[in-house]
């Protein structure tokens, strides 16, 4: 497993422009995050030779990555991809100079507004260069023609060769050496060395593609593919499976609720169980769609909002609480209600009982027991008031404990797969372990939708106590990345590398793939012992 994810980041790595453009057509982010790294010096470079100023630079070459996103249909020849990105580039540079011109009054902002801003700044830039560096350096390149300083940014900034430098600036390598010299010659010879050291410093690294990544994870991709040859196309299918895994393990709990709710209606006897299993569903899976569409409107407001990122990530955890609290209770009332249910049922209806398998037609026990605990017990039929929880080693049930493994409504076991599931990895809507994931996660390491952990990495909102990573809100007491972040170290190399994101990049595929088959296998099996012993007739 490991070789094959290490073979997959080469390929991407090795791929050729073209290739990259068709797997970004198809909706892959790596291909397209491979891009982001693969030029972001490049036009973070042209953009600081422009500015000046190495935030709004940055800013400048992000723009310019989105809109290269949003635009990538309209590439006609993705050979050209470096010089189409170029172009993106300086429109943007060119646009943010009139917008500066047009504003005179530029610095006559809010002082609670500046603070804000000087402080955001302080996080990115922190441990790279000092205010005072940039100002210095800027006077001493701002003087020189733009057709040198380029040029010269570029070579000391990126370590380009002369041969680099022509092919991305269009040149020839003779008039690449003569701008190289002239500005070289321009420069004050006092401050040389400080520019080199100072340019070497300031380049963009994996927080700057982090930050664009993030932005583009929430926008759709081009509609229309570009005309490319039959060979690329080929080859940018390479990287397609790691999308198709990614939604597999997004939609295994809705999967597994499908395979849910044929097994209850197999189950079920009369109508009204049969209206109550629905009911239950119906209603699991609404409170789970309310909560991410509120999760995503959430995120919505923050973007056109000028409010603090602290007020919006203290209303996503109020999101998280009341899910959780809601999720618990509406568990609690299927547990209680639907075996009350079925008492009521067998009073009032007993005719529909008459051919109801019992005892050991309605579960699975195995007869091997180890420390005299059943190795496999399976409950497949619907809950009856007298019913006590699963007990194996291998356990399935409404409440089912495992001593390796347990699956259920309720599931406790080592390895823990259910709607609540606790255990040392846990797999659950509400996942609560040493390893947890699930739409929400708790634990000490937690992956999901929403995660609560010491690390912790979510899609929606991650609140950890050293590391959080997520695409949208992001909280921790060390290092936080995300849209919305608050933390010592916020978007920035410091924080990806303490929360290990070149480790998660490697093995997020693994881990939505592992969890799908942990949430998807035992429901289908699950499903079709139901309606193999209780009858396929309630099930239409």
């Amino acid at each position: 497993m490991f070789k094959t994810a290490v073979a997959l980041s080469d390929a991407i790595s090795d791929a050729t422009d073209a290739a990259l453009v068709v797997a970004s057509l198809g909706n892959d982010h790596d291909a397209f995050a491979e891009i982001v790294r693969r030029y972001q010096g490049l036009l973070c470079s042209i953009a600081y030779a422009a500015v000046g100023d190495i935030k709004h630079s940055e800013d400048i070459a992000q723009e310019a990555f989105v809109e290269a996103w949003k635009k990538l249909d309209t590439l006609r020849d993705p050979e050209r991809l470096k010089a189409w990105l170029c172009g993106i580039l300086r429109f943007k540079v060119s646009r943010h100079r009139r917008k500066q011109a047009s504003q005179p009054e530029q610095g006559a902002e809010a002082l609670s507004e500046r603070n804000d801003r000087a402080c955001q700044a302080s996080m990115v830039e922190q441990g790279a260069i000092e205010q005072q560096q940039h100002a210095l350096l800027w006077q001493t390149l701002e003087n020189m023609p733009h057709n040198y300083r380029e040029p010269l940014v570029l070579f000391y900034r990126e370590h380009r060769s002369v041969e680099q430098l022509a092919d991305d600036l269009e040149l020839s390598q003779d008039a690449v050496k003569q701008r190289l010299s002239r500005g070289r010659k321009l420069l004050q010879q006092a401050m040389i060395n400080f520019v080199e050291d100072t340019l070497s410093k300031s380049g963009p690294g994996a927080a700057f593609t982090i930050a664009v990544m993030t932005v583009v994870s929430t926008i759709s991709p081009p509609v229309k593919a570009a005309a490319l040859s039959a060979g690329a196309a080929k080859t940018g299918s390479l990287f397609k499976w790691t999308s198709i895994v990614a939604v597999i393990g997004s939609f295994s709990g809705l999967i597994s609720a499908y395979f849910g709710l044929r097994a209850g209606l197999a189950q079920s006897r009369t109508e009204r169980e049969r209206r109550n299993v629905i009911r239950f569903t119906v209603l699991f899976l609404l409170f789970a769609g309310l909560y991410v569409g509120g999760m995503f409107l959430l995120r919505f407001i923050a973007h056109s909002s000028s409010a603090s990122a602290g007020l919006f990530i203290t209303a996503s955890q109020v999101f998280v609480g009341v899910f959780i609290v809601s999720y618990m209770m509406l568990l609690r009332a299927m547990l209680v209600g639907m075996p009350r249910l079925r008492a009521q049922e067998r009073l009032t209806n007993p005719a529909a009982f008459c051919d109801h398998p019992t005892g050991s037609e309605r579960e699975y026990k195995s007869r091997l027991r180890v420390l005299g605990i059943p190795l496999v017990h399976f409950r497949l039929g619907m809950p009856e008031a007298n019913d006590g929880p699963v007990v194996a080693w291998i356990a399935g049930g409404d409440i089912a404990y495992g001593v390796l493994f347990a699956w259920g409504a309720v599931a406790v076991a080592p390895i823990s797969v259910g709607i609540v599931a606790v255990g040392v990895a846990s797999v659950g809507v509400i996942g609560i372990g040493i390893l947890a994931t699930g739409t929400v996660a708790i634990g000490v390491i937690g992956f999901g939708a929403s995660a609560i952990a010491y690390k912790a990495f979510a899609s929606l909102s991650a609140i950890g106590w050293q590391s959080a990573i997520s695409g949208g809100f992001s909280a921790a007491k060390e290092a936080a990345i995300g849209q919305f972040a608050i933390a010592q170290q916020v978007n920035n190399e410091q924080a990806a590398a303490i929360a290990n994101l070149a480790a998660l990049n490697q093995y997020y595929v693994w881990a939505l793939a592992a969890i799908a088959v942990l949430v998807i296998v035992p429901a289908a099996w699950h499903s079709n012992k139901v309606r193999q012993r209780m009858g396929r007739r309630q099930a239409s």
